[in-house]
C-alpha cells in the first residue's frame, strides 16, 4: 500500500522492505561491479570523484557525461524480475512493491514502469537493473597485457562517465549504452548528455565544448601548466605531461549553497544572532566536510568572504548604519582550535558574547579521500579494512585493537561482543557535522547495523534541533 497523494511506501511496508534488502544486497554486492559507486554501502560520490581523478590525471581525454532519463520511474518490471534469482515469497513480494501504484488526490494509478518512490529497497533494485553496463564496454574494449585500458565508465546511480582517449571510441560507447538501456526500458537523457575533454575546447555538433564537466557537484577539469606545477607520469623515466588536474566545487554548487546561506540569514533577519548561528552551523560543516577532499581552499575563502558580507548587512539592519563599535556587538576576535588540532587567531569572527561562534568554511582542513579497493564489499569479511576507512584517525589495526580492548570487546550501542565475522565500523561518538573530532576520545567501534541506526537517530536530532 502507499501513503494517498504521495506515492510513499508506509511504515509496514518499508520494514518490509528493509528485511528483503537485507537479504539480497550481499549476493549482489559481490556481483556489482568495481566501478558502480552509488547506493552501495561503504562506498560516495567521493569514491567515484577519486576514481574519475586517477583515470584521467596522467594525460588528456575525451568524456562522455550521460544521465539515464527518469531512471528510477520508467525501469522494465519484466526485466528487473528476471535478473532476480530468490525464493517465490520474496519474488512475489517485490512484484507487489513494483505493481503497488499509486493515490493521486484520491485517483489511483498503476506503476507499470519503475521502482517503489521513495522505497528503502528502490536504490538496490535500480542498481540491479543497470548492472552489466559497464561490464559492456569492458568486454567491447578487454583490457590485456599489451594493451592498457581504452576507455574507463564510471557510474553513480543515473549518473554515468566515460572516459577514452579517442573520441571514436566515445561516440561507440554512447551507441552502444543507448542500445543496451532499451530492453531495462531506460534512455540517455539528450539534454543532460555532453561529449567534451578535459584539457582543451572542442568543437563537436556545430558547437564549442569547454573543457571539463561536472559531476556530483564537482567541476573537473585539466588547466595547462609549465614545468614547475605540471603533473608527471608514473615510473622511473617519469615525464612532465603539461597540465595540471584539479576536482573542485562546481559553479552551480556554490550558487545553491550561497543561496541557501542567503535564505537562512533573511529568514533569521529578527531573531537571536545564537539562533541564526545554531542554524547555520550545521549547513557550512557539511557543505564544507562534502568538499574538503578536493581543491577547494580557494573556493572555502570566496564563501567566507561572501557571507561575512550578508551578516555585515544583517547587522545594519537591526542597529542601523554600521561602525566599528557597533560591528564588535557581533563580530569579535579570538583563538579558534580546528579538528586537526591546530589553532588560529581570527579578528572578526561572527561571535556571542557567551563564545558561540559560527564556523567558517575555511577551517576545515583538505584531506585526500582514499579510493575504496575495486572489488570490496562490507560483506567480504574483511571487517578491519572497512574499520579503517571510517576515520582517518584510525588507519591501522593497531589502533582498531587499541578501541577494541578500550571498549572490552563489547558495541556501546548495544552491549554484544563483536566476532569476527561482524561488520564493524569506526563512529564518531560526537557526528564531526556537530563538530566531532577525529582523535580516540571521539572513536569508538559500532556493529554496522548499529552505527546504521545511530547515525538514523543522528540525522533525526538534527532535524529537530
Amino acid at each position: 500500500m502507499k501513503k494517498a497523494g504521495i506515492g510513499i511506501p508506509t511504515i509496514q511496508d518499508r520494514a518490509r522492505q528493509a528485511l528483503v534488502k537485507s537479504a539480497l544486497e550481499p549476493e549482489w554486492e559481490s556481483r556489482f561491479e568495481g566501478t558502480s559507486y552509488g547506493f552501495r554501502p561503504g562506498r560516495s560520490a567521493h569514491d567515484a570523484i577519486s576514481r574519475i581523478y586517477q583515470s584521467i590525471n596522467k594525460g588528456g581525454y575525451y568524456v562522455l557525461d550521460a544521465d539515464i532519463a527518469k531512471c528510477f520511474d520508467r525501469i522494465n518490471h519484466d526485466y528487473l524480475l528476471s535478473k532476480i534469482n530468490c525464493p517465490s515469497s520474496l519474488k512475489r513480494d517485490l512484484k507487489q512493491w513494483l505493481k503497488a501504484g499509486v493515490l493521486d488526490n484520491g485517483v489511483f494509478e498503476d506503476t507499470e514502469t519503475g521502482t517503489p518512490q521513495g522505497g528503502v529497497i528502490s536504490p538496490l533494485l535500480a542498481n540491479i537493473a543497470l548492472l552489466g553496463m559497464v561490464r559492456l564496454i569492458e568486454t567491447m574494449y578487454p583490457k590485456t597485457k599489451w594493451v592498457k585500458v581504452k576507455v574507463t565508465l564510471i557510474r553513480y546511480a543515473d549518473d554515468f562517465v566515460v572516459i577514452s582517449p579517442s573520441l571514436e571510441i566515445i561516440e561507440q560507447c554512447k551507441t552502444a549504452i543507448s542500445v543496451w538501456l532499451k530492453p531495462v526500458g531506460l534512455e540517455i537523457k539528450p539534454e543532460k548528455t555532453r561529449i567534451c575533454h578535459t584539457l582543451k575546447p572542442i568543437e563537436y555538433n556545430g558547437k564549442i565544448e569547454e573543457p571539463g564537466f561536472d559531476f556530483l557537484g564537482f567541476n573537473i577539469r585539466q588547466y595547462p601548466a609549465g614545468k614547475y606545477k605540471s603533473g608527471k607520469t608514473c615510473g622511473t623515466a617519469s615525464r612532465l605531461i603539461g597540465h595540471k588536474t584539479h576536482i573542485k566545487p562546481s559553479n552551480k554548487a556554490v550558487k545553491a549553497h550561497t543561496e541557501v546561506i542567503k535564505g537562512v540569514i533573511k529568514q533569521y533577519r529578527t531573531a537571536p544572532q545564537s539562533a541564526l548561528i545554531s542554524k547555520l552551523n550545521p549547513i557550512i560543516r557539511g557543505w564544507a566536510n562534502y568538499y574538503s577532499a578536493v581543491v577547494s581552499t580557494e573556493t572555502f575563502v570566496k564563501l567566507d568572504f561572501i557571507i561575512w558580507q550578508m551578516l555585515r548587512a544583517w547587522t545594519v539592519s537591526r542597529c542601523g548604519k554600521a561602525s566599528n563599535k557597533k560591528l564588535r556587538n557581533y563580530f569579535r576576535h579570538g583563538t579558534i582550535k580546528l579538528s586537526n588540532g591546530k589553532e588560529r587567531h581570527e579578528n572578526w569572527i561572527f561571535q556571542t558574547k557567551d563564545g558561540l561562534h559560527l564556523f567558517m568554511h575555511n577551517w576545515t582542513p583538505i584531506v585526500r579521500h582514499t579510493l575504496i579497493r575495486p572489488e570490496a564489499t562490507p560483506y567480504d569479511g574483511n571487517w578491519t579494512y572497512w574499520a579503517t576507512r571510517k576515520g582517518q584517525a584510525i588507519d591501522t589495526p593497531t589502533s582498531i585493537a587499541k578501541l577494541l580492548k578500550k571498549q572490552k570487546g563489547k558495541c556501546t550501542w548495544c552491549g554484544q561482543f563483536f566476532t569476527p565475522l561482524d561488520l564493524i565500523e569506526v563512529d564518531h561518538i560526537v557526528p564531526r557535522s556537530q563538530g566531532g573530532k577525529d582523535e580516540y576520545k571521539n572513536l569508538q567501534l559500532l556493529h554496522r547495523h548499529c552505527h546504521d541506526d545511530k547515525t538514523a537517530l543522528d540525522e533525526e536530532m538534527m532535524l529537530h534541533s
